[in-house]
């Protein structure tokens, strides 16, 4: 658009001051639109003095961060700008919101400056600029936002993995893994991990690995069960995998896998039966005195 008789063009160096002089001029009125603007698309679900202060703070440090370091939203001024947006986003992810709602957050300033139809050439132009960091600081919202949903992802599908391997006492000396679901290296790893410990903490000498719950087991299931027997092992415990049912004795021996000495049984009942009688021979002392 160009510049009405007059006017005297706002250069790019201008352009920071001139945003701060229309972001403080009617800093109140303006923070309270964009609070507006954002409580409608969140529906209550924050309350209002809790978005008046983040918005509120977000306003403060945006307009310092374009006093100090101009349109630039990496520079070190804006730290506090990206500081609180970074909190807000983490906030908005662990409260369920969507990242369009997220991002609305940060967006809706755009409409408080937003041109009419007596805003000037000069002003205009500055208002672009002022769209395009707007813009940049929404994707780093989004940024974040994204990085902290991964990490609750990860951190429930861990927890998850805790809650489907539990470790059981069933008698004085003896525990039960019961396995649901796949079998594979990372649960492995936390099925390995929670029966030595289980071991230790009861001080057992018979683990029992059902697989009942086990849909399939292939080559690399055997080997994973392999290792959790020879870590028990280590540890002074007998292990007995117990839930060979027909279909996976079958398919065990049409893939060729070996147990070895590992004892199996079909069933978890007969497991505890043989932990149990193993358990009362090596108490009995030749000549049958206990």
């Amino acid at each position: 658009m160009p510049e009405s008789e007059g006017v005297i063009a706002v250069t790019e160096h201008d352009i920071p001051t001139r945003l701060v002089e229309l972001l403080t001029a009617e800093q109140e009125a303006l923070g309270a639109a964009w609070v507006d603007a954002v409580s409608r698309t969140l529906r209550g679900r924050i309350s209002l003095s809790e978005l008046n202060r983040e918005l509120q703070e977000l306003y403060a440090a945006l307009v310092a961060g374009l006093r100090e370091g101009g349109l630039d939203w990496q520079a070190d001024a804006f730290a506090e700008t990206r500081a609180l947006l970074a909190e807000l986003s983490r906030a908005r992810a662990r409260q369920g919101f969507t990242p369009t709602e997220t991002a609305t957050s940060v967006l809706a300033a755009k409409d408080v400056l937003a041109p009419t139809a007596d805003t000037s050439a000069a002003d205009l132009r500055s208002y672009l600029q002022f769209g395009k960091l707007i813009d940049a600081l929404g994707l780093y919202t989004l940024e974040v936002y994204a990085r902290t949903r991964e990490e609750i992802i990860s951190a429930q599908a861990e927890q998850l993995m805790e809650l489907s391997t539990p470790v059981v006492k069933l008698w004085e000396g003896v525990v039960a893994v019961p396995l649901v679901g796949t079998l594979d290296s990372a649960r492995t790893q936390v099925v390995m991990e929670k029966l030595l410990q289980a071991l230790v903490d009861t001080g057992s000498d018979q683990a029992i690995i059902d697989i009942t719950g086990v849909p399939a087991v292939d080559t690399e299931v055997a080997q994973h069960l392999l290792k959790t027997v020879v870590a028990a092992r280590l540890m002074g415990a007998e292990c007995i995998i117990s839930g060979i049912r027909p279909q996976i004795a079958q398919t065990i021996v049409a893939l060729g896998i070996q147990f070895g000495d590992i004892v199996t049984k079909s069933s978890l009942a007969d497991a505890l039966k043989h932990a149990l009688r193993r358990s009362n021979a090596d108490t009995v002392l030749p000549g049958g005195q206990a």
